[in-house]
């Protein structure tokens, strides 16, 4: 199996863990003497067999991303590490740069004037190297993850 598979089916079953709880949840509960749309025991297994199968397959992908090189000098997990926090960083800079650059209309020359602390220029220029990289990262992790075979 490839890696990006493992991924595939990882979050499968993620989403199917959060709909086995949303059916749990509607027949937790029923007015006595009704009967409650599943059964509850019937659910829980099955959740805890989805488990079970979502446990393999984070271990074996973790295992996967520690072990793979990504480049020389990082693993698959060093790669998603710098993307995430690049991805992470980028957002922050760019929240920045907008609330410099907001313009406020004055309707008259008595009202407050507000001004930029902060270089927006230089802030965009190091946001748009960001997400440069990031997509970069992004990119190369996904091909990986295609090429890849799950240990």
């Amino acid at each position: 199996m490839k890696l990006a598979e493992a991924l595939a089916e990882r979050s499968d079953c993620q989403v199917k863990i959060e709909e086995i709880k949303k059916r749990l949840i509607r027949s937790a509960r029923v007015q006595e003497g009704e009967q409650p749309a599943e059964d509850a025991s019937e659910l829980l297994a099955e959740s805890e067999r989805v488990f079970v199968r979502l446990l393999e397959l984070v271990s074996a992908i973790n295992r996967t991303n520690s072990k793979t090189a990504f480049d020389k000098e990082q693993t698959i997990s060093d790669a998603i590490a710098e993307r995430d926090v690049v991805g992470k960083r980028r957002d922050f800079l760019a929240g920045i740069a907008e609330a410099g650059s907001t313009r406020q209309d004055r309707y008259s020359k008595s009202e407050v004037r507000f001004v930029a602390t902060v270089s927006v220029g230089k802030l965009q220029a190091e946001v748009d190297q960001l997400a440069k990289r990031y997509r970069e990262l992004d990119t190369r992790l996904q091909e990986l993850n295609w090429k890849t075979e799950l240990i």
